[in-house]
């Protein structure tokens, strides 16, 4: 299949990756121009979106958040500008259900088919092909879109109708930022009482309680290892579209409230460049602890 990929940060990379080893034609942009890296050979890089997007049966997007797929779909060389008749859309960014639902209007008015696909998981999933996909949109048009999915994903789940994969990976990262939190407690509290963090990795790894994040983002932590797979700066946006969300729905979130403003206050502290768990560096300091690092 003729595929564009629009957005070339951590998780695209890896997308791009698996596509081209599934023997998918590949044309790329990305809103900052850089050389692809040998990971990428084989995609074509275009300078305009309407480049990248001409002669494509499917256009797959992955941005950063609302405010890029504002610039992208609705710019003088935006998508919607641009797009064919036919084309279908797939469309992985983490973002306001409204918006999707916006765009998905949009996009059918230009007579093409749009799916959100926002995923869990994150950099080492992305090029393993382990990826989530929760989405949302026609049912047939996503039947003809699971058989591209299938290298990159682990699962692939339809939702319901437009805005629903957005939903779900709202009500996903709510979790996500709880677990990242609450662990960054609970290893404070560990470490501040003097246990030995081999011992309780071991008892994190085989309790009800515990998940694939606490195990792998613990043992990272506790090595000072912050390297990102997923930005802090990222995990503040999805707070603040978590919050926005549940407000839309009338539920409130009392808690996601208050990790969002940690993870503001881990921003404001020059942490948005590490890794999401790097919250826990602030907790530590908080607790009186030295960084895990040193």
């Amino acid at each position: 299949m003729k595929i564009a990929y629009i957005g070339l940060g951590t998780m695209g990379q890896g997308m791009v990756h698996n596509l081209l080893k599934a023997g998918h034609e590949i044309k790329v942009w990305n809103r900052t121009a850089f050389d692809l890296p040998e990971t990428l050979a084989g995609a074509v890089r275009k300078s305009t979106i309407a480049e990248a997007i001409t002669g494509c049966e499917l256009v797959m997007v992955c941005l950063t958040g609302p405010d890029a797929q504002k610039a992208v779909y609705f710019g003088d060389d935006g998508i919607v500008a641009n797009i064919a008749g036919g084309t279908m859309v797939a469309d992985a960014t983490t973002t306001d259900p409204e918006l999707t639902r916006s765009i998905a209007i949009a996009i059918a008015e230009r007579n093409a088919t749009y799916l959100d696909t926002p995923v869990f998981g994150s950099k080492g999933e992305a090029w393993a092909g382990k990826l989530d996909f929760v989405c949302g949109g026609d049912r047939k048009a996503f039947d003809r879109l699971v058989p591209v999915l299938e290298p990159l994903a682990a699962t692939v789940h339809h939702m319901g109708p437009p805005g629903s994969g957005a939903m779900m990976k709202l009500v996903g990262n709510l979790l996500v930022a709880a677990q990242m939190e609450s662990l960054g407690e609970a290893l404070s509290l560990a470490r501040k009482a003097g246990l030995n963090g081999d011992a309780v990795m071991g008892v994190f790894d085989v309790t009800d309680y515990s998940s694939l994040l606490i195990r792998n983002v613990g043992r990272a932590t506790l090595a000072g290892d912050y390297a990102p797979s997923f930005y802090l700066r990222h995990m503040l946006k999805d707070t603040r579209l978590v919050r926005a969300f549940a407000c839309s729905q009338d539920v409130p979130v009392p808690l996601t409230t208050l990790i969002g403003e940690l993870y503001a206050a881990a921003n404001n502290k020059g942490l948005g460049d590490l890794n999401a768990s790097a919250i826990h560096e602030m907790l530590f300091e908080l607790s009186g602890l030295q960084k895990s690092s040193d």
